[in-house]
């Protein structure tokens, strides 16, 4: 059962309802056609990342991200 975790960023309100339904429909063929998996066994979860919750360098994205980095 393959299972793909997609991490993104939540800004300007997070990703839509299509946006999200896209991603899980684009990761579940292109594990289907490039490794052979089974649709209907491929788990996918997407996980919306607050900038605060989000750091680089020792930094919060959301400060770096104010700074224009």
């Amino acid at each position: 059962m393959p299972y793909v975790n997609i991490k993104v960023t939540k800004e300007h309100g997070g990703l839509t309802k299509e946006e999200k339904a896209e991603l899980i429909e684009g990761a579940t063929s292109l594990l289907e056609k490039t490794l052979n998996k089974n649709r209907a066994s491929t788990v996918v979860t997407i996980e919306e990342i607050d900038t605060d919750n989000y750091g680089l360098g020792g930094e919060q994205i959301t400060e770096r991200r104010k700074r224009g980095q």
